[in-house]
């Protein structure tokens, strides 16, 4: 079922429903009276397919107000407006919708959106502290433009990162069992300049790491995410730090885990990086061969992790999480290239795939294996990156278990 409150960003969940349908899914429309004044009725009954009611004296021969909440898989509400999240709390029954979220009997998904004030106020605050009490999954809003000129925390976020938090809540069934953890995730490639023009890179899609951040929070955690040089949407409820180099990557990924319990380095980060940078684009000339371009080595940000750890800079009981894209050679398959990278670095997790002839990158499925430095290995484990994601915080999930 598909909540809409009666708020600007409403036009936002007509695209919502669309990916949902398109995925598969069968999607009930409730909106508010208010939301029908920026989108109407006809609009969400031609989508969905299905009759479309704002009041509990609908479908009163069907009992609407009690059928619609019991027979669904998953109840999403987009957007979740300060009133609509408020009228919730209180247990209000005076539409089709908050009887709904009465007698829903499934997970049910709020994703919020207002104004920056109001999201901030107190009210607001306290609100959405007593919905995830009470095990309801609240996404934060995105960052960003909002009704007017004005900008700032409040934005829904976009529909295809809300849809891959549908998708998420359905695999789970709802379960928050990483709820209270902070996670840090990276994700993408580093591209280390050259010159103004060009860059050293490599083809990481971060597909993988917007996956396991998309997961996490679906599953209840605070996630920070370190983006580097990826064009994808931003996930719902997930705070994004840009990047660039790897020595920007190690310095956000380095001031996010300060305060993590889980840090999951799944960004391809650069060996190596020019030890000088060109001011000035470097020209090719009429025969002359290029200059060699000399190499120095970035740090490796995963090992100053295991450091900071044994040191104590970081938390004893913080989880680091590797992983190893490896190939095979004449010495050792990629497996066992990936063991011995779990010795060396000395994480509680290491995920390895086989990028063999381009496989993994920027495809939408995967194949790994999860090991951990007592031997034990698991898999091969296929299937869309999505669901190697949820593989992935499972076990991490039964590591976190096993020490506590």
């Amino acid at each position: 079922m598909l909540g809409v409150g009666g708020g600007i960003a409403a036009y936002k969940a007509a695209h919502l429903l669309r990916l949902l349908t398109e995925a598969g899914h069968e999607v009930r429309v409730v909106p508010t009276e208010a939301a029908l004044q920026f989108v109407g009725r006809a609009t969400w009954a031609a989508l969905s397919g299905q009759p479309v009611h704002t009041s509990v004296w609908d479908d009163v021969e069907g009992v609407g107000h009690v059928r619609v909440g019991k027979t669904a898989d998953l109840v999403v509400v987009a957007p979740a407006t300060a009133d609509l999240l408020a009228r919730a709390v209180a247990g209000r029954a005076d539409d089709l919708l908050t009887a709904t979220l009465l007698t829903a009997t499934c997970p049910v998904l709020m994703v919020p959106a207002m104004h920056t004030e109001m999201w901030q106020h107190p009210a607001t605050v306290a609100n959405v502290a007593t919905l995830r009490e009470r095990g309801i999954l609240v996404l934060d809003p995105a960052v960003g433009r909002l009704t007017g000129a004005d900008t700032g925390p409040g934005r829904l976020p976009e529909p295809e990162a809300i849809a891959q938090a549908v998708h998420a809540a359905l695999h789970t069934g709802g379960r928050r069992d990483l709820a209270g953890l902070r996670v840090v995730v990276s994700a993408g490639g580093t591209r280390e300049p050259v010159d103004p023009v060009r860059f050293l890179g490599n083809r990481s899609s971060g597909l993988q790491g917007y996956a396991l951040a998309a997961a996490a929070a679906a599953r209840g955690a605070e996630v920070t995410l370190v983006s580097a040089n990826v064009a994808l949407v931003d996930p719902a409820g997930v705070r994004v730090v840009p990047v660039g180099t790897a020595l920007e990557l190690e310095a956000a990924v380095g001031a996010a885990a300060a305060a993590a319990d889980v840090v999951v380095m799944a960004a391809a980060v650069a060996d190596f990086r020019p030890a000088e940078v060109a001011a000035d684009k470097i020209k090719k000339g009429a025969q002359q061969e290029p200059a060699p371009i000399a190499l120095v080595r970035n740090p490796d940000v995963l090992a100053g992790l295991v450091a900071a750890r044994r040191s104590g800079t970081l938390p004893a009981t913080t989880t680091l999480v590797g992983f190893a894209a490896e190939t095979g050679d004449a010495d050792a398959d990629a497996l066992q290239h990936a063991r011995a990278k779990l010795a060396s670095k000395g994480v509680d997790l290491l995920v390895a795939n086989d990028v063999a002839g381009g496989a993994v990158f920027g495809r939408a499925g995967t194949v790994v294996h999860l090991l951990t430095p007592d031997g034990a290995v698991a898999g091969p484990i296929a299937g869309a990156k999505a669901e190697v994601a949820h593989a992935v915080w499972d076990r991490v999930a039964g590591l976190r278990a096993a020490t506590t």
